[in-house]
């Protein structure tokens, strides 16, 4: 950072430094104050007079001290090596400082996000005389001049991150002109140049890395349909309350209901090609069990770590508050870099209310009008900042990929309708609601079928009836409508109990237990029921679905319900989540043919 004094500290309030004699400053610019090098930002600025925000603890500071400028905003690096790092929330490698100084991070520190001595193999995927290894020209060639015409977003070589990920070198987005120089392929550390791009304002190198403002999206070509589901392995999420991929989702639960226990199930089973899991303001035992878990987490795609594909940033609650305010932005700004070289990104925000009470105590801090419940009354405005930057995009470069946005939301004892969830509600088109009853009767994941919604619903039913099956809506409608009727049931149970309710409507309660406990209800830690695959989830469904048609039916024809529930293929059907694999699609197909056998056998007796 350049050594350039661009005011002086007039008055300390928290991480709120107000600095006067301002001179050559820019809004967002990313600053050190004191003499201690503390990082921040400037975020307010009024004549000579400036308030800037601080990431770290700012105990010691005194007015006076220099304030130093480096005429950039808060940015990242991007570039190969971010993959397996456990970066803080302006992306400080924690374990390199660790390795450095110890156990805890002393201020000012400033280690390089990437690593400046490892080498990476680059392949160049384009010469200047435009022709790609493959044979296919990337760029124009201009005759007048050597070079060829490149544009932000185009790929110019290949480096082998980690076994399952392949990083692409992007020209920056904002970078155009022509290619004079490009390395050929060789190991290189990300500060050496591997190429020249003559621009209009003058020549500038290109790196294995680049940098990028957090709080700008990053551009595209253009937003695509929703229409391909994130496929999770969770049943609950996939066949009742779809996400598509670039979709935004809130999970809100209230102390204990699992949100984060979802949010890692997804995580370790989701078909993104990238997880980056943001701790925002988590309490240190949690984080500490990301930390440690995930290491030890085997990808089922791969067979190997599930750090292979994962990037953690870690801001517990005891670290800045206002560093917790950057975490969300340091992390679907690494998101989108992946994304633009045409790979599937889930983002766990883990959790966003942490994050709105960063926001409301800087707010504060600054003297700022509060709105409802203390919260500032920007927060619906970056609420939809950060869920907007997920989507499904054409890169520049013409390839496809996603960011998929899951945000758990913490509202104190469990109030869905305070600020934070009323207002995420607005901007995300899935809803997973956690319930408490369900989380202490040990129902995991303890996702509310009465208070979820998922609007993705008619946008993926095209790929699961292509895929999986054309019953797969209607079956899912059904069981929908069944779950409905049963909590009205379940009321006059409450108040005269079941004996009083004909059979018809005893089967359904009978049922929908079957549904909640043999579908809905997933065991993590089982080999086989921790994951079900699409196909497996619709045979599931299939055969509770026959057994509600059929069974219904024989009781209108006379059949009693004690008799349906004698049917020994029932205990089958309870067990078949443990007890089938995913790769035994058979063994659902002839578990649907005992079930309609034993309703014959049954039949012919009533006959």
């Amino acid at each position: 950072m350049a050594e350039r004094v661009i005011g002086k500290i007039h008055r300390v309030n928290g991480p709120v430094v107000e600095a006067f004699g301002i001179t050559d400053a820019i809004m967002l610019e990313l600053v050190q104050v004191g003499e201690a090098r503390l990082i921040g930002e400037l975020i307010k600025l009024e004549g000579a007079r400036a308030i800037i925000q601080v990431y770290e603890d700012t105990t010691g500071l005194k007015p006076g001290e220099n304030i130093y400028g480096s005429g950039m905003p808060l940015s990242v690096e991007l570039g190969p090596g971010l993959i397996g790092t456990i970066y803080d929330g302006i992306q400080r490698p924690l374990e390199l400082i660790r390795n450095a100084t110890g156990p805890f991070i002393k201020r000012g520190e400033t280690i390089k996000a990437l690593d400046r001595k490892k080498k990476w193999h680059f392949v160049p995927a384009v010469s200047v005389e435009g022709v790609v290894a493959g044979g296919k020209s990337t760029g124009k060639r201009n005759k007048k001049d050597a070079g060829i015409e490149v544009t932000g977003g185009m790929v110019i070589g290949t480096v082998q991150e980690t076994s399952h990920v392949l990083h692409k070198i992007l020209i920056p987005p904002l970078m155009h002109g022509r290619l004079k120089k490009l390395a050929g392929e060789g190991d290189y550390t990300v500060e050496d140049e591997i190429g020249i791009v003559e621009t209009e304002e003058g020549e500038k190198s290109i790196y294995l890395k680049h940098e990028w403002p957090i709080r700008v999206a990053r551009p595209v070509r253009q937003r695509l349909p929703l229409n391909i589901p994130l496929i999770t392995g969770q049943r609950v999420i996939d066949t009742f309350f779809p996400v598509a991929k670039g979709g935004t989702v809130a999970i809100p639960g209230g102390f204990g209901t699992g949100k984060t226990m979802t949010q890692h199930a997804i995580a370790k089973w989701c078909d993104a090609d990238i997880i980056t899991y943001i701790g925002c303001g988590e309490r240190g035992n949690e984080m500490t069990d990301v930390l440690t878990e995930f290491p030890k987490l085997v990808d089922p795609r791969t067979g190997l770590s599930l750090m292979e594909r994962t990037v953690l940033i870690a801001n517990t609650s005891n670290m800045p508050v206002s560093a917790r305010e950057a975490s969300i932005y340091t992390g679907v700004t690494l998101a989108e870099y992946y994304r633009d070289q045409g790979l599937h990104v889930a983002v766990m925000a883990d959790s966003t209310s942490r994050w709105a009470e960063a926001l409301r105590e800087l707010s504060g801090r600054m003297e700022e009008m509060p709105a409802e419940e203390g919260f500032p009354a920007y927060l619906p405005t970056r609420i939809a900042e950060f869920y907007e930057r997920g989507g499904y995009m054409e890169t520049l470069f013409g390839e496809t990929g996603s960011v998929s946005i899951i945000g758990a939301v913490s509202p104190p004892g469990g109030d869905f309708s305070e600020p934070v969830t009323q207002h995420t509600k607005r901007f995300v088109r899935c809803f997973w609601a956690l319930d408490r009853q369900l989380a202490n009767s040990r129902h995991y994941p303890a996702i509310s079928w009465l208070d979820s919604y998922s609007e993705y619903l008619d946008d993926v039913t095209p790929w699961w009836d292509e895929h999986v099956s054309e019953r797969w809506q209607e079956y899912r409608g059904e069981i929908m409508e069944l779950l409905q009727r049963e909590v009205r049931l379940q009321q006059v149970v409450k108040l005269v109990g079941p004996d009083a309710l004909p059979d018809s409507q005893r089967f359904i309660i009978e049922v929908c237990t079957m549904v909640k406990n043999a579908f809905l209800q997933q065991n993590a830690f089982d080999e086989v029921d921790r994951y079900s695959t699409v196909e497996k989830q619709m045979k599931m469904l299939e055969i509770i679905v026959t057994y509600w048609r059929k069974g219904s039916a024989a009781i209108k024809r006379g059949m009693t319900l004690i008799d349906l529930k004698k049917m020994k293929v029932l205990q089958d059907i309870m067990k078949m989540k443990f007890s089938v694999s995913n790769e035994d699609a058979a063994a659902l197909d002839k578990l649907l043919a005992r079930l309609e056998r034993s309703f014959a056998q049954l039949e012919s007796i009533y006959a």
